[in-house]
């Protein structure tokens, strides 16, 4: 029983190891895309050029790997060592300096890099124009049933041995202890109780890490607009009809008023075929007939507004109570990008939630996204920062983050 003991001892450290070795892998695949959201999908795509380059295949073109680590961390310092690609590469690009990350640690950064090498080419799907776009591959699944496999193993090997030694004793003559029953076996009971709190364990976790998360939630809405027409193909401001995001806290939902001032001479859709998520063709002389229904429009009749009905968006971004956020101060003082928390709203059909818009993920923007201080005259009552970059104390290149302007205290975002 002795011996028993022992191999059951071990493979249940071989278990543990495994598993927690697994759930590092499969949180490492996630981390990366979220590293990815965070850091990096403002100003760079994966197979096409935006602010910066395409970053696929992004590490052969760097000879060396910490070069390429140097250069996220930071770039301005980086182009001091007369690398010649990383001056090549700057110059391309009108001399504009990549935003410092030197929070970023080496694994995180190979962590966005092998997210990177997943994501598929354009058109890379089989099944013709209308295929649906791959699903990128999520294995925790896969090594929970391996470890969950290696468990069984485990256990036949434990039995087997108890066998060996059961023949061993007859063979020699030594007294054979009578086996102990599976429901009274003390190792197996702690084998499956240690298993399953640990895989319990794992799953309450992730699912209280993702309660009331939204990212991806992309409802189906009364009336199919399509950002992609309006704030793509005919490039309408995104202020024109959110007219709060530089004035207020909210963005505001435009009233049926602001889409008829358009819709009253446009009453019919002439543009390209609109496909909706299900890849089916969206009628959209019909959407506007939706809208001109929600309005009290007749054609042909001058338009009586007090007619009108509210439409009933579902709404997609909502935040908790206890958390504060102002979009004038981020859009108009922050001057941050709509697509920084929204994605690329310009080529969206039905809108969906780019973002978690997690503690931690707001946090890492806070510490990592420079205050845009040239020019602006909201932060002129840091002087000091201001004396301090001119003077070069503070590196030009890496600025002012909104951490240091208090932007992860607390009161920043809490009541």
């Amino acid at each position: 029983m002795t011996l028993s003991r022992t191999i059951a001892q071990k493979s249940l450290t071989a278990i543990l190891i495994l598993f927690s070795v697994c759930m590092s892998v499969a949180a490492n695949a996630q981390d990366g895309k979220a590293l990815f959201s965070a850091n990096c999908a403002s100003c760079h795509a994966v197979h096409k050029k935006l602010t910066g380059p395409a970053l696929t295949g992004v590490e052969d073109r760097w000879p060396n790997k910490d070069n390429l680590h140097a250069w996220i961390r930071n770039s301005a310092a980086f182009l001091k060592t007369g690398d010649a690609y990383a001056n090549a590469l700057y110059n391309e690009y009108n001399k504009t300096a990549m935003n410092a990350f030197p929070n970023l640690k080496n694994e995180e950064i190979d962590a966005i890099l092998a997210y990177i090498k997943t994501v598929p080419a354009p058109g890379a799907a089989t099944g013709g124009a209308g295929a649906a776009a791959p699903v990128e591959s999520d294995n925790t699944l896969l090594y929970g049933i391996l470890t969950l496999v290696l468990a069984v193993v485990a256990l036949i090997l434990m039995k087997v041995n108890a066998n060996l030694k059961k023949l061993s004793d007859e063979v020699t003559g030594e007294p054979v202890l009578r086996p102990i029953p599976f429901y009274r076996n003390k190792t197996y009971f702690a084998l499956i109780a240690v298993l399953l709190f640990l895989v319990g364990g794992y799953l309450t976790t992730k699912g209280a890490m993702g309660f009331g998360r939204s990212k991806n939630y992309q409802p189906e809405q009364p009336i199919y607009y399509s950002h992609k027409v309006h704030a793509g193909v005919n490039q309408i401001n995104c202020q024109y009809c959110h007219m709060g995001v530089a004035q207020g806290k909210q963005a505001t939902i435009p009233s049926v008023n602001v889409c008829m001032n358009c819709h009253m001479a446009i009453n019919e859709y002439k543009g390209e075929p609109i496909k909706n998520e299900a890849g089916e063709t969206v009628d959209g002389t019909a959407e506007i007939k939706k809208l001109y229904k929600y309005a009290g429009f007749e054609e042909g009749k001058p338009w009586d507004a007090s007619k009108a009905t509210p439409i009933e968006w579902v709404r997609i971004h909502n935040l908790p109570d206890h958390v504060y956020f102002n979009h004038s101060q981020h859009v108009k003082a922050g001057q941050v990008a709509c697509q920084t928390c929204h994605g690329e709203i310009q080529k969206m059909g039905e809108v969906k939630q780019f973002a978690d818009l997690s503690m931690g993920w707001c946090v890492n923007c806070h510490r990592e996204t420079k205050v845009q201080f040239k020019d602006n005259g909201f932060y002129s009552i840091y002087e000091k920062y201001h004396e301090d970059l001119k003077s070069g104390k503070i590196d030009s290149a890496k600025g002012i983050t909104v951490e240091k302007i208090g932007g992860t205290e607390c009161q920043k975002c809490h009541y």
